[in-house]
């Protein structure tokens, strides 16, 4: 005899009508115009910035707009094209006009 607590449980069923076990099936997407910020553009950002000796904490750009787009400005004095136009993409995900992203990726 097998003791009750190695006998296997029959599996739970959902009445008709229930909401679903999976927390997926609940999801919703969130109304307005949220928008993540591009962890591989902020990553080619930071690395053109350190090209040019200048240090960016990828951290504190995603939970401090006052200082991302103090590194966004810094970014577009320099005279690298490259590193302007990615500036200027990343200058959308933090520009509040634009409604502030959420940028925690």
């Amino acid at each position: 005899m097998t003791p009750a607590h190695l006998e296997p449980v029959p599996p739970a069923r959902l009445s008709e009508g229930s909401p679903s076990l999976e927390a997926s099936d609940d999801f919703e997407v969130p109304s307005g115009h949220s928008r993540y910020c591009p962890v591989e553009l902020l990553g080619t950002f930071t690395l053109l910035m350190a090209g040019h000796g200048r240090c960016v904490n990828s951290s504190m750009m995603l939970g401090d707009r006052e200082y991302a787009m103090w590194q966004l400005a810094r970014a577009q004095t320099l005279t690298d094209p490259e590193l302007r136009a990615v500036a200027l993409r990343l200058f959308a995900y933090f520009d509040e006009a634009r409604g502030h992203a959420n940028v925690f990726a």
